[in-house]
Protein backbone atom coordinates (compact mmCIF):
# COMPACT_ATOMS: atom_id res chain seq x y z
CA UNK A 1 0.00 0.00 0.00
CA UNK A 2 1.75 3.57 -0.53
CA UNK A 3 1.54 6.08 1.93
CA UNK A 4 0.84 9.14 1.05
CA UNK A 5 0.93 11.17 3.71
CA UNK A 6 3.53 12.45 6.13
CA UNK A 7 3.84 13.30 9.63
CA UNK A 8 5.60 16.51 11.14
CA UNK A 9 6.33 16.07 14.66
CA UNK A 10 6.58 19.27 16.92
CA UNK A 11 10.09 20.12 18.30
CA UNK A 12 9.25 23.29 20.82
CA UNK A 13 12.00 24.69 22.35
CA UNK A 14 10.55 27.62 24.33
CA UNK A 15 9.48 28.17 27.54
CA UNK A 16 5.65 29.04 26.85
CA UNK A 17 4.27 26.50 23.64
CA UNK A 18 1.05 25.98 24.71
CA UNK A 19 0.93 22.21 24.97
CA UNK A 20 5.21 21.36 25.67
CA UNK A 21 6.45 24.55 27.15
CA UNK A 22 9.62 23.59 28.94
CA UNK A 23 9.73 20.29 28.82
CA UNK A 24 12.22 20.12 25.80
CA UNK A 25 14.21 23.74 26.31
CA UNK A 26 17.49 22.29 26.00
CA UNK A 27 19.72 21.19 23.13
CA UNK A 28 19.70 17.36 24.19
CA UNK A 29 16.37 17.11 25.33
CA UNK A 30 14.72 18.62 22.49
CA UNK A 31 17.21 16.31 20.12
CA UNK A 32 16.09 13.31 22.17
CA UNK A 33 12.63 14.32 21.80
CA UNK A 34 13.09 14.89 18.46
CA UNK A 35 15.10 11.52 18.14
CA UNK A 36 12.02 9.36 19.92
CA UNK A 37 9.69 11.37 17.40
CA UNK A 38 11.34 10.16 14.86
CA UNK A 39 11.45 6.44 15.82
CA UNK A 40 7.67 7.17 16.28
CA UNK A 41 7.34 7.48 12.73
CA UNK A 42 7.93 11.15 11.86
CA UNK A 43 8.86 11.60 8.65
CA UNK A 44 9.43 15.62 9.25
CA UNK A 45 11.04 16.76 12.49
CA UNK A 46 9.51 20.74 12.97
CA UNK A 47 12.56 22.79 15.31
CA UNK A 48 11.05 25.95 16.78
CA UNK A 49 12.13 28.02 19.08
CA UNK A 50 9.48 31.40 19.52
CA UNK A 51 6.20 30.34 20.87
CA UNK A 52 3.07 30.80 18.52
CA UNK A 53 0.51 30.57 21.24
CA UNK A 54 -2.20 32.67 21.37
CA UNK A 55 -0.84 35.93 23.81
CA UNK A 56 2.98 34.72 22.62
CA UNK A 57 5.64 37.64 22.54
CA UNK A 58 8.47 38.10 19.67
CA UNK A 59 11.68 36.53 20.83
CA UNK A 60 14.94 38.28 19.59
CA UNK A 61 16.71 36.33 17.16
CA UNK A 62 19.75 35.91 19.11
CA UNK A 63 17.30 33.98 21.53
CA UNK A 64 15.87 31.96 18.99
CA UNK A 65 19.12 31.27 16.94
CA UNK A 66 20.43 30.02 20.03
CA UNK A 67 17.57 27.61 20.82
CA UNK A 68 16.96 25.97 17.23
CA UNK A 69 20.63 26.01 15.55
CA UNK A 70 22.81 23.45 17.66
CA UNK A 71 19.50 21.22 18.01
CA UNK A 72 19.07 21.11 13.76
CA UNK A 73 22.81 20.50 13.88
CA UNK A 74 22.54 17.46 16.38
CA UNK A 75 19.55 16.09 14.36
CA UNK A 76 21.50 16.31 11.33
CA UNK A 77 24.28 13.98 12.48
CA UNK A 78 21.63 11.61 13.99
CA UNK A 79 18.22 11.46 12.19
CA UNK A 80 17.45 10.80 8.42
CA UNK A 81 14.33 12.79 9.13
CA UNK A 82 13.69 16.02 6.76
CA UNK A 83 14.75 18.73 9.58
CA UNK A 84 11.94 22.01 9.20
CA UNK A 85 12.36 24.87 10.91
CA UNK A 86 9.22 26.91 12.14
CA UNK A 87 10.15 30.19 12.40
CA UNK A 88 9.08 33.66 11.01
CA UNK A 89 12.49 35.27 10.45
CA UNK A 90 14.20 34.98 7.33
CA UNK A 91 18.04 35.25 8.83
CA UNK A 92 16.70 32.05 11.04
CA UNK A 93 15.49 29.98 8.18
CA UNK A 94 18.92 30.95 6.20
CA UNK A 95 20.86 29.81 8.88
CA UNK A 96 18.83 26.67 9.32
CA UNK A 97 18.80 25.78 5.92
CA UNK A 98 22.47 26.13 5.94
CA UNK A 99 22.49 23.72 8.89
CA UNK A 100 20.81 21.64 7.23
CA UNK A 101 16.93 22.33 7.45
CA UNK A 102 15.05 21.06 4.36
CA UNK A 103 11.65 22.62 5.05
CA UNK A 104 10.93 26.26 6.22
CA UNK A 105 7.46 26.61 7.95
CA UNK A 106 6.70 30.24 8.13
CA UNK A 107 2.88 31.21 9.97
CA UNK A 108 3.11 34.26 8.59
CA UNK A 109 3.52 33.05 4.65
CA UNK A 110 6.70 35.18 4.00
CA UNK A 111 5.20 38.24 5.44
CA UNK A 112 6.85 39.02 8.41
CA UNK A 113 9.87 41.08 7.12
CA UNK A 114 10.47 42.43 3.81
CA UNK A 115 13.20 39.91 2.83
CA UNK A 116 11.16 37.06 3.58
CA UNK A 117 10.09 36.20 -0.02
CA UNK A 118 13.79 37.33 -1.60
CA UNK A 119 15.03 34.90 0.57
CA UNK A 120 12.67 31.76 0.51
CA UNK A 121 13.65 32.69 -3.61
CA UNK A 122 17.36 32.16 -2.53
CA UNK A 123 16.58 29.23 -0.58
CA UNK A 124 16.24 25.60 -1.81
CA UNK A 125 13.88 24.68 0.34
CA UNK A 126 9.80 23.74 0.92
CA UNK A 127 8.03 26.43 2.15
CA UNK A 128 4.87 26.53 4.34
CA UNK A 129 2.92 29.27 3.60
CA UNK A 130 -0.14 29.36 6.59
CA UNK A 131 -2.61 31.39 7.10
CA UNK A 132 -2.92 34.06 10.39
CA UNK A 133 -5.01 36.49 11.06
CA UNK A 134 -2.78 38.74 13.01
CA UNK A 135 0.19 38.36 15.22
CA UNK A 136 0.07 35.57 17.70
CA UNK A 137 -0.12 38.19 20.66
CA UNK A 138 -3.27 39.76 18.99
CA UNK A 139 -4.60 37.21 17.13
CA UNK A 140 -7.41 35.84 19.28
CA UNK A 141 -8.73 38.95 20.76
CA UNK A 142 -11.43 39.54 18.42
CA UNK A 143 -10.99 37.15 15.43
CA UNK A 144 -13.81 37.98 12.51
CA UNK A 145 -14.55 37.34 8.66
CA UNK A 146 -16.98 37.70 6.39
CA UNK A 147 -16.54 33.84 4.96
CA UNK A 148 -13.53 32.30 6.66
CA UNK A 149 -12.70 30.00 4.13
CA UNK A 150 -13.12 32.24 0.96
CA UNK A 151 -10.97 34.29 2.77
CA UNK A 152 -8.35 31.99 3.56
CA UNK A 153 -8.51 30.61 0.54
CA UNK A 154 -7.62 33.89 -1.19
CA UNK A 155 -5.03 34.85 0.89
CA UNK A 156 -3.22 31.66 0.32
CA UNK A 157 -4.15 31.97 -3.13
CA UNK A 158 -2.44 35.16 -3.29
CA UNK A 159 0.88 34.09 -1.32
CA UNK A 160 0.98 31.52 -3.86
CA UNK A 161 1.05 34.02 -6.85
CA UNK A 162 3.37 36.09 -4.50
CA UNK A 163 6.06 33.51 -4.48
CA UNK A 164 5.93 32.84 -7.72
CA UNK A 165 6.20 36.12 -8.96
CA UNK A 166 9.43 36.10 -6.37
CA UNK A 167 10.79 33.32 -8.39
CA UNK A 168 9.41 30.32 -6.08
CA UNK A 169 8.76 27.15 -8.04
CA UNK A 170 5.45 26.11 -6.75
CA UNK A 171 6.92 22.71 -6.84
CA UNK A 172 8.78 24.12 -3.37
CA UNK A 173 5.24 25.32 -1.98
CA UNK A 174 2.99 23.31 1.07
CA UNK A 175 -0.29 25.51 2.44
CA UNK A 176 -1.53 25.45 5.44
CA UNK A 177 -5.18 26.88 6.66
CA UNK A 178 -3.81 27.96 9.87
CA UNK A 179 -5.96 26.41 12.46
CA UNK A 180 -6.54 28.01 15.28
CA UNK A 181 -4.65 30.95 13.94
CA UNK A 182 -7.11 34.37 14.69
CA UNK A 183 -10.13 31.85 14.88
CA UNK A 184 -12.90 31.14 17.07
CA UNK A 185 -14.19 27.84 17.23
CA UNK A 186 -17.10 28.25 14.57
CA UNK A 187 -14.10 29.42 12.19
CA UNK A 188 -11.94 26.14 12.92
CA UNK A 189 -15.02 24.24 12.17
CA UNK A 190 -15.95 25.57 8.61
CA UNK A 191 -12.55 25.53 7.49
CA UNK A 192 -12.68 21.35 8.80
CA UNK A 193 -15.70 20.68 6.97
CA UNK A 194 -13.65 23.09 3.59
CA UNK A 195 -10.27 21.36 3.70
CA UNK A 196 -11.26 19.44 0.23
CA UNK A 197 -11.22 23.14 -1.23
CA UNK A 198 -7.94 23.90 -0.44
CA UNK A 199 -6.22 20.74 -2.36
CA UNK A 200 -7.55 22.84 -5.26
CA UNK A 201 -5.04 25.01 -4.61
CA UNK A 202 -2.27 22.97 -6.53
CA UNK A 203 0.49 22.88 -3.25
CA UNK A 204 0.00 19.71 -0.72
CA UNK A 205 -1.85 21.18 2.59
CA UNK A 206 -0.53 20.66 5.55
CA UNK A 207 -2.62 20.46 8.88
CA UNK A 208 -2.03 21.55 12.12
CA UNK A 209 -4.77 20.89 14.77
CA UNK A 210 -2.79 19.14 17.85
CA UNK A 211 -3.88 19.28 20.71
CA UNK A 212 -5.64 22.81 19.89
CA UNK A 213 -8.18 24.74 21.91
CA UNK A 214 -11.08 23.92 19.46
CA UNK A 215 -10.50 20.41 20.85
CA UNK A 216 -11.66 21.74 24.52
CA UNK A 217 -14.52 23.99 23.47
CA UNK A 218 -15.88 21.45 20.98
CA UNK A 219 -15.68 18.25 23.92
CA UNK A 220 -14.48 20.06 27.56
CA UNK A 221 -11.86 21.85 29.06
CA UNK A 222 -8.55 20.10 30.09
CA UNK A 223 -4.53 19.86 29.80
CA UNK A 224 -3.46 20.29 26.14
CA UNK A 225 -2.15 16.59 26.44
CA UNK A 226 -5.41 15.23 27.25
CA UNK A 227 -6.89 16.53 23.51
CA UNK A 228 -5.28 13.18 22.24
CA UNK A 229 -8.23 11.91 21.18
CA UNK A 230 -9.54 15.14 19.40
CA UNK A 231 -6.32 15.58 17.77
CA UNK A 232 -6.66 12.58 15.87
CA UNK A 233 -9.92 12.99 15.11
CA UNK A 234 -8.94 16.06 13.30
CA UNK A 235 -6.08 14.30 11.60
CA UNK A 236 -8.57 11.38 10.02
CA UNK A 237 -11.00 14.21 8.61
CA UNK A 238 -8.03 15.87 7.29
CA UNK A 239 -6.38 12.90 5.25
CA UNK A 240 -10.56 12.21 4.34
CA UNK A 241 -9.64 15.44 2.32
CA UNK A 242 -6.64 15.46 0.76
CA UNK A 243 -4.49 16.68 3.49
CA UNK A 244 -1.08 14.87 2.73
CA UNK A 245 1.01 16.91 5.75
CA UNK A 246 -0.52 16.39 9.50
CA UNK A 247 1.74 18.71 12.35
CA UNK A 248 1.19 16.73 15.29
CA UNK A 249 2.86 16.47 18.72
CA UNK A 250 1.34 12.80 19.47
CA UNK A 251 3.52 10.98 16.63
CA UNK A 252 2.97 7.11 17.41
CA UNK A 253 -0.55 7.44 17.74
CA UNK A 254 -1.05 9.75 14.45
CA UNK A 255 0.93 7.29 12.87
CA UNK A 256 -1.10 4.18 13.56
CA UNK A 257 -4.58 6.32 13.05
CA UNK A 258 -3.15 7.02 9.38
CA UNK A 259 -2.37 3.63 8.88
CA UNK A 260 -5.25 2.12 9.57
CA UNK A 261 -7.52 4.78 8.05
CA UNK A 262 -5.63 4.27 5.06
CA UNK A 263 -6.09 0.83 4.64
CA UNK A 264 -9.26 0.79 5.36
CA UNK A 265 -9.73 3.17 2.35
Amino acid sequence: MKKNWRIMGVVNITPDSFSDGGLFYDVDSAAAHALKLADEGADILDVGGESTRPGAKIVPEYTERSRVIPVIEKLIETTNAVISIDTRKPGIAREAVKAGASIWNDVSALTYAPDSLETAADLSCEIVLMHAQGDPEIMQDNPAYGDVVETVYAYLAGRIEACVNAGIDEKRLIIDPGIGFGKTLDHNLALFANLDRFTKLGPPVLLGASRKRFIAAVDKEGAAADRVGGSIAAVIAGLNQGVSIFRVHDVAATRQALAVASAIG
